[in-house]
């Protein structure tokens, strides 16, 4: 069964990008480029993961992922902030919302999808303990 990635971005070019490579990666790709519609997308269908940039319209990436954290319903969803934000302190404020990695801009599109892949594996992990993936 194919795992459910929501790409929340505003680049056209990233979003084609991300998309690509989830789609090759055997995901099932959903966008939504603004917060507030990411926040709406996840509640019409809940993702497996969440690739999240900060600079968004509408509504911040930090403050999207807090809302993710603080739903019971998304707890297991798993959370990659995407951004340029490239300062220690914003990479800790990015965890600190609740972000499970923090993956700066540009991006290695190897690096991207093993980083996804692994996220991905670690949640059906602990979701079903002491079963092999």
């Amino acid at each position: 069964m194919p795992y459910s990635v929501l790409v929340v971005e505003d680049e056209p070019h990233i979003i084609e990008s991300l998309s690509f490579l989830m789609k090759r990666a055997g995901h099932k790709v959903r966008i939504a480029r603004d917060g507030d519609a990411a926040i709406r997308t996840m509640e019409a269908e809940k993702p497996d993961l969440v690739i999240l940039d900060i600079t968004l319209p509408r509504r911040d990436g930090l403050d999207v992922c807090r809302t993710i954290r603080a739903d019971d319903r998304w707890r297991d969803v798993r959370v990659i902030m995407l951004t340029a934000r490239g300062r220690e302190l914003d990479r800790r404020k990015g965890l600190e919302t609740g972000a499970d990695d923090y993956i700066l801009k540009p991006f290695s599109t190897s690096d991207i999808v093993q980083r996804v892949e692994a996220l991905l594996e670690s949640g059906r992990a602990s979701e079903h303990p002491g079963e092999e993936p």
